[in-house]
C-alpha cells in the first residue's frame, strides 16, 4: 500500500492528514456516542473527569502518545532541528523569528483595535469581537509552522520557531487588551529556546550527533500533528453568524498577517516567503484564550479595576469567540499548506530552492559557469 505517497499528495500532508485524523477522532470522542462508551466501559477504560469514556483518553502509552504528546514532540522536533544548525544559521533563525512574530502580532492587534473603533467591540459585524480578532490573529499555530517549514523551508525558517512560539497562548492577547501589563516573562522565552539551543550546541560540537538526530526533523511531524488534532473538535457551531464570522476571521488572519509577513521579509532582504506564509494561521490553543481572558477579567472585577457590567459582557461573548476561533483554526490549517505549496512552486520557477539556506542560487551560478 502506498499510504505515505498518498498522504504526501495532500498539500502539507504530513501535517494536515494526521491533524485532521486526530480532530475527527476527538470529535467522535466528544460526541459521547453510547455504543462507543459502552464498549470502552466493558473494556474497563477509566472515566474522564467529566464522567465519560473516551478512546483517546484511556491512559497509558496510548493517551500519552496520541492525546497528550504535542508539546513534548514539538520540543523533540526543535532539539533535532537545532542539532542541524550551525551558529551562523542560528543568528539568521532568530532574525526571521523576530520579524515574523512581531509582524503577526502587530497586524492582529491593529486589525482588532480598528475593528473595535469602527464597530461594537463586543458584538460587531458578523458577530465578531475585538477579543476574537486579536486572539485569532495574534496566536500562531507553532505545530503547523514547524511541519510546513520542516518540509518546505530551510533550517533557519524552522529555527525561527524559538521566537514564534511566544505568540502561543493568551499572554500577548491579554497584553493587547490591556488586561495585563507589558512586562514580558523572560523565562517563557528561555523555556522555548532551550531545546533548540542545546541541540545546536551538541550538533556543532559533534558531527556524529548531528547525523544521529537528523531523522528527527521529519519523523516527529505526523506524531505531534495527530496530537494537536486530538485537541480540536470538528463539530463547529452551525449558527450562520458564527460560521461566517469564523471564516472571516480566518481570511483576515491568513491574508493580512501572511501578506504583512511577506512585506516584512522583503524589507529585511529575505527572498523566500515560506516562513511568513506558514505562520499565517490561528493556533488551536487560541480557542482557549477567550476563557483565559474571562478568568483575568474576574480578577479585575474583584480588585475593582473592571465593572461587573463589563465582566458580564466579556462572559457573554466567550462561547461565540471560542467557536469563531475554532473555525479559523481549522480553515487556516487548510489554507496555509495550500499556499505554501503555491509559493514553493513559485520560488522553484524562479530558480530558487527554499529548502536551502542559499536558496540554491550559488549552485545555479556554478552550474551555469
Amino acid at each position: 500500500m502506498r499510504i505515505k505517497d498518498s498522504i504526501e499528495k495532500v498539500p502539507g500532508g504530513l501535517m494536515v492528514v494526521p491533524l485532521l485524523l486526530g480532530a475527527t477522532l476527538n470529535t467522535i470522542d466528544q460526541a459521547h456516542i453510547p455504543a462507543v462508551i459502552n464498549v470502552l466501559k466493558w473494556l474497563g477504560a477509566p472515566q474522564t473527569e467529566e464522567g465519560y469514556y473516551e478512546f483517546l483518553r484511556i491512559g497509558g502509552f496510548s493517551q500519552e502518545l496520541f492525546k497528550d504528546s504535542a508539546l513534548v514532540l514539538i520540543a523533540l522536533f526543535l532539539f533535532c532541528v537545532g542539532s542541524q544548525m550551525n551558529l551562523k544559521m542560528g543568528q539568521k533563525a532568530l532574525k526571521k523569528g523576530a520579524v515574523v512574530s512581531t509582524t503577526k502580532y502587530l497586524s492582529g492587534l491593529a486589525v482588532g483595535m480598528l475593528f473595535g473603533y469602527f464597530s461594537d467591540p463586543m458584538n460587531g459585524i458578523l458577530g465578531l469581537s475585538t477579543l476574537a480578532i486579536i486572539a485569532g490573529m495574534t496566536n500562531s499555530n507553532s505545530g503547523m509552522y514547524a511541519a510546513l517549514t520542516g518540509q518546505y523551508g530551510n533550517r533557519s525558517d524552522v529555527g525561527g520557531l524559538s521566537i514564534l512560539a511566544i505568540n502561543d497562548g493568551p499572554f500577548l492577547t491579554l497584553v493587547g487588551l490591556g488586561i495585563l501589563g507589558t512586562t514580558f516573562p523572560m523565562v517563557s522565552f528561555i523555556s522555548v529556546l532551550l531545546p533548540i539551543g542545546i541541540g545546536m550546541v551538541l550538533g556543532n560540537l559533534d558531527p556524529k550527533i548531528r547525523e544521529f538526530l537528523a531523522p528527527g526533523e521529519s519523523i516527529t511531524i505526523p506524531f505531534f500533528a495527530f496530537s494537536l488534532g486530538a485537541g480540536m473538535n470538528l463539530a463547529n457551531f452551525f449558527n450562520p453568524e458564527v460560521l461566517v464570522g469564523g471564516l472571516t476571521l480566518a481570511a483576515l488572519t491568513f491574508f493580512i498577517t501572511g501578506g504583512m509577513g511577506i512585506l516584512a521579509f522583503k524589507l529585511v532582504g529575505e527572498r523566500s516567503y515560506i516562513a511568513p506564509i506558514s505562520e499565517a494561521s490561528t493556533a488551536g490553543n487560541a480557542a482557549a484564550t477567550p476563557a483565559a481572558v474571562a478568568a483575568a477579567a474576574s480578577v479585575a472585577v474583584s480588585t475593582g479595576a473592571m465593572s461587573m457590567a463589563e465582566y458580564e459582557a466579556i462572559q457573554a461573548i466567550v462561547p461565540i469567540a471560542t467557536a469563531q476561533i475554532s473555525i479559523s483554526t481549522i480553515t487556516t490549517a487548510l489554507l496555509c499548506p495550500a499556499a505554501v505549496i503555491v509559493f514553493d512552486r513559485y520560488h522553484r520557477r524562479k530558480g530558487m530552492d527554499p529548502t536551502r539556506e542559499d536558496l540554491g542560487l550559488k549552485t545555479e551560478k556554478k552550474k551555469t559557469a
